[in-house]
C-alpha cells in the first residue's frame, strides 16, 4: 500500500510538473515564424480632442476610432471601400489633418534605407468621401506632411520638396536644386537616418504660413559600393553616401518656405562647418523655429529659436558634456507657449529640467540616483510632467507623473517593463506591459493610473506557454575585478540535472546604453538553445544603460575593452558554477554584440572556447562618423585607442572557434568589415569558419534566413563545445 500511495504521488507530482511547464517542446521553426511573438495593437494615435485614438486596422484596410474611456469603437474614419473616384485594395500609413477634413492615405511602401521609404500617397476628402492620388506629377512621394491648418501637404520627391493647396487643387515646386548623391532636400542622408532616428526635417509653423527644412549637401561624402547578386550573368553594384569615421559629412543648413511670398530665407543659425542639426521644429509660437546644433564632436548642444521672417536666430538653451550628448533626448524636447522640457545629464543622471520659454530654468523636475528614460511630455495646464523611469532598478521601467509642487505618482502598477503612449490632453495613455513571465498586456489607463479597458491580453499566447515546454529566466548579478556589480539572466534546460556539468553560452550587445538584461518579455532562440542542452546567460558589461551617467560611459574613447574585460570576468563567474563546465564557455553576439565576441576571444586567453559574430564592426574606421565618433572621436584624435579596439589589430591574439555571419548587402555594418578580418586571420595563421549570406542587410530577415542561421549556430556549438 505505502509502494503503491508512492507511485501515485510520483506520478501526480509528474503529471503536475508537466502541466505548470507544458509538455510540448519549443520548436525552432515556430520561434523564427513568430508563433511566440506577442499580438498588440497597432500604432495608436491620439486624435487632438485627446478623448479618442485611431489604430489601422489589422487587414490594413480601414482607420479605426475609438475612445479612450472604454475602448470601444465610434467611428471608422476611412475604409478602401467606401470611397468614390478612386479604389485601393490596403493602405500601409495614414496622417489625419487636425480639423479631421483630410486624411492622407499611403501605399506600395518601398523601404530606401532601414526607416525611409517612398510610397504612393493618397488625398481623402472626408465630407465628400473623394479619393485621389496627392500628386499628378509621376512618381512616389516621401515624408508627405500636413500643415496644421490642414489646407496643405509638403512632400519630397526626387529630393526636392513640393507643396499642395487642397483649397485650389495646385501643386508648385519649392526647391529645384535637389539631386541624387549631391542635395538632399528635407530628408536625411543615410547617416542622420540610422544614427538620428530621423528620416524628415521638414516643420510647419503654428499658423500653418512657414514651412521649415534642412538643406543638406551630400556632394563631398565618400560613396560606399556593395555587389547586389541578383542572378545575372553580370551582378550590379549598389552605391550609397556614407561617411566613415573622420570622413566628411554632409554640410547642413536650415531654411524656412513663407507660404504667402513664396521666397525662401536661410536661418543664421551658429554652427561649425561639420556640425550637426538632428532636429527642428516651430514651437507653438509662430515666430520661434526651434534649431537644434550639435558639434561635430556630439559635447556641445545649443538650440536657437529662429524667426522665420527675419532669419534673425537666439541662443535659449546650451548643455555640454565632457564625453557626449545623448541625441534622443534632443528630439524629445517637448514644448508649450510658455515651456519647455529638456532632459539633461548634468547631476551625472538623466533628469528632466523645465526652462520658461525664454530659456531661463525654472526647476529641476526629477532628481535622485536614478535615470529618466524616456520623457513622454507636459501638460501646459496642469502642470504635470509624465516619463518612463528606471527609479526601482535599472532592470524595469516603469510611469510617472510630477506635479506642479514635485510630488510624484506612479501610474503604471505591474512589476516588469512599462511603456506609455499618451492621449494629447494627458488625461489617458495606453500601457504596454510584460514582464520575464508575462507577454506584452496592452492596457488603457486613466491620469490616475487605474486600468479601465484591457485591449489586448495576448490570452492565446499564453495559452500557448502554457502548453509549452521552455526554460525560465532567472537573474542573477556578479562583480567584477574592478568592484562593479554586473547584472545577467540565466536559462537552464528543462531536464537540467543538478550532478551533470553544462556547457555555456554567454548572449550578449553591449553597446553604449544599451540593455539585454530587463525583465520582459522575450521567447527567442536563445530559449531553444537552452532547450539543447545549454546553459544560456546574458551580462550587460560597463557602458551600458540605466545606471548613471558614470557607469554608462566610462567606456568613452576606449570602446571595446571595459566591455570585453566584463564578459571575460562572466565567462570565470560562469565557470566556478558547479553545473557549468569551465572549459565548455562560447560568446554570441550580432553587429556591436559581434565586435564585443571578437574583442572578448582575443583578449580573454583562451577562457573561451568558441564564438560566434555575426555581421560585427572589425575595426571603427570601417563604421559611420556619426556613431563612431560620438564614443571615440575621429582616428585623429584618438589613433591609439582606434588601434587597441580594432579586432582586426587584435587578429593574431584570438584563442577558440570562431563563426563569422555575414550579409553582403549590409549597408550598416559592411561586409568589408568580414572580409578585411578573415584576412586578418589568413595572415595570423588562424582558422575560422564563415556562414555568408547574399544580399541581406544587417538584420538577415526571414523566416528561412533566421532558421538556416540558428541551426547552422547550434550545430557549430554541437560541434565545438
Amino acid at each position: 500500500m505505502n509502494k503503491l500511495f508512492l507511485i501515485l504521488i510520483s506520478l501526480i507530482c509528474s503529471v503536475l510538473m508537466q502541466a505548470q511547464t507544458g509538455s510540448r517542446p519549443l520548436v525552432l521553426q515556430e520561434i523564427v515564424e513568430g508563433k511566440f511573438a506577442p499580438k498588440g495593437p497597432s500604432e495608436i494615435r491620439s486624435m487632438p480632442d485627446g478623448e479618442h485614438y485611431t489604430i489601422l486596422s489589422p487587414d490594413r484596410k480601414a482607420i479605426l476610432q475609438y475612445a479612450y474611456k472604454n475602448g470601444q469603437l465610434t467611428d471608422t474614419l476611412f475604409h478602401v471601400d467606401r470611397t468614390r473616384e478612386t479604389h485601393l485594395e490596403f493602405i500601409d500609413g495614414y496622417a489625419i489633418s487636425s480639423t479631421g477634413y483630410r486624411i492622407l492615405v499611403w501605399n506600395e511602401s518601398e523601404n530606401i534605407y532601414r526607416r525611409s521609404r517612398q510610397v504612393e500617397a493618397y488625398d481623402y476628402d472626408v465630407r465628400r468621401n473623394f479619393l485621389k492620388p496627392l500628386s499628378e506629377t509621376n512618381g512616389k512621394v516621401r515624408v508627405p506632411t500636413l500643415s496644421p491648418d490642414g489646407r496643405m501637404c509638403a512632400f519630397v520627391r526626387d529630393n526636392n520638396i513640393w507643396l499642395k493647396k487642397f483649397d485650389y487643387d495646385t501643386e508648385s515646386q519649392i526647391t529645384k536644386d535637389g539631386s541624387a548623391g549631391r542635395i538632399l532636400n528635407g530628408i536625411t542622408d543615410w547617416v542622420y537616418e540610422e544614427e538620428f532616428s530621423v528620416t524628415s526635417l521638414l516643420s510647419w509653423s503654428a499658423d500653418s504660413q512657414f514651412l521649415a527644412f534642412l538643406k543638406s549637401d551630400e556632394s563631398e561624402v565618400p560613396t560606399f559600393n556593395f555587389t547586389l547578386f541578383d542572378g545575372s550573368l553580370y551582378p550590379s553594384d549598389y552605391s550609397y553616401k556614407y561617411p566613415k569615421a573622420g570622413q566628411n559629412n554632409s554640410k547642413v543648413a536650415c531654411y524656412v518656405f513663407n507660404i504667402e511670398t513664396k521666397d525662401t530665407k536661410k536661418m543664421n543659425v551658429p554652427m561649425d562647418d561639420d556640425g550637426y542639426i538632428p532636429h527642428l521644429c516651430f514651437t507653438e509660437n509662430v515666430d520661434q523655429l526651434a534649431v537644434m546644433i550639435l558639434n561635430r564632436n556630439q559635447n556641445n548642444f545649443n538650440m536657437y529659436f529662429a524667426n522665420p521672417k527675419s532669419a534673425v536666430a537666439k541662443l535659449i538653451l546650451h548643455d555640454e558634456n565632457q564625453a557626449y550628448i545623448d541625441p534622443s533626448w534632443i528630439r524629445s524636447i517637448r514644448f508649450s507657449k510658455e515651456n519647455f522640457a529638456y532632459v539633461s545629464e548634468k547631476d551625472g543622471f538623466a533628469h528632466i529640467y523645465l526652462y520658461g520659454i525664454t530659456g531661463v530654468l525654472e526647476k529641476q523636475v526629477t532628481a535622485g540616483q536614478w535615470d529618466v528614460t524616456q520623457l513622454y511630455g507636459f501638460n501646459p495646464e496642469t502642470k504635470n510632467v509624465y516619463y518612463q523611469s528606471a527609479e526601482e532598478s535599472p532592470l524595469r521601467r516603469s510611469i510617472y507623473k510630477t506635479d506642479a509642487k514635485g510630488v510624484k505618482t506612479k501610474l503604471s502598477s505591474q512589476t516588469g517593463i512599462n511603456k506609455a503612449v499618451f492621449s494629447r490632453n494627458f488625461r489617458y495613455f495606453v500601457n504596454d506591459f510584460s514582464n520575464t513571465k508575462t507577454p506584452d498586456y496592452w492596457t488603457i489607463n486613466d491620469e490616475k493610473g487605474k486600468e479601465l479597458t484591457v485591449l489586448n491580453d495576448n490570452a492565446s499566447l499564453k495559452a500557448q506557454l502554457a502548453a509549452t515546454r521552455f526554460p525560465e529566466k532567472t537573474f542573477f548579478t556578479f562583480t567584477n575585478p574592478k568592484g562593479d556589480i554586473l547584472n545577467g539572466w540565466m536559462l537552464k534546460p528543462t531536464t537540467f540535472k543538478s550532478n551533470q556539468s553544462y556547457p555555456a553560452v554567454i548572449v550578449q550587445y553591449n553597446g553604449p546604453d544599451s540593455q539585454e538584461v530587463l525583465d520582459r518579455y522575450v521567447m527567442d532562440w536563445e530559449n531553444y538553445l537552452a532547450e539543447q542542452g545549454y546553459i544560456v546567460a546574458a551580462v550587460d558589461s560597463r557602458g551600458t544603460g540605466a545606471r548613471g551617467e558614470a557607469f554608462r560611459k566610462c567606456t568613452y574613447l576606449k570602446i571595446g575593452q571595459l566591455e570585453s574585460d566584463d564578459m571575460i570576468a562572466a565567462a570565470r563567474y560562469l565557470g566556478q558554477q558547479s553545473d557549468i563546465d569551465a572549459k565548455r564557455i562560447a560568446i554570441w553576439g550580432w553587429s556591436y554584440g559581434g565586435f564585443t565576441t571578437l574583442m572578448s576571444m582575443s583578449r580573454g586567453n583562451g577562457i573561451f572556447k568558441a564564438g560566434v559574430a555575426i555581421a560585427p564592426v572589425t575595426d571603427w574606421k570601417l563604421y559611420d562618423s556619426v556613431y563612431t565618433e560620438r564614443f571615440m572621436r575621429t582616428p585623429k584624435e584618438n589613433f591609439q585607442n582606434y588601434e587597441a579596439c580594432s579586432p582586426i589589430q587584435l587578429a593574431g591574439k584570438l584563442q577558440g572557434n570562431l563563426l563569422l555571419v555575414h550579409g553582403t548587402s549590409d549597408d550598416n555594418v559592411h561586409y568589408q568589415n568580414t572580409m578585411y578580418y578573415a584576412d586578418a586571420l589568413v595572415e595570423a595563421g588562424k582558422q575560422m569558419d564563415m556562414q555568408i549570406y547574399p544580399n541581406k542587410n544587417h538584420s538577415l530577415l526571414g523566416a528561412k534566413t533566421r532558421l538556416h542561421l540558428y541551426t547552422r549556430i547550434l550545430d557549430f556549438f554541437n560541434k565545438n563545445l
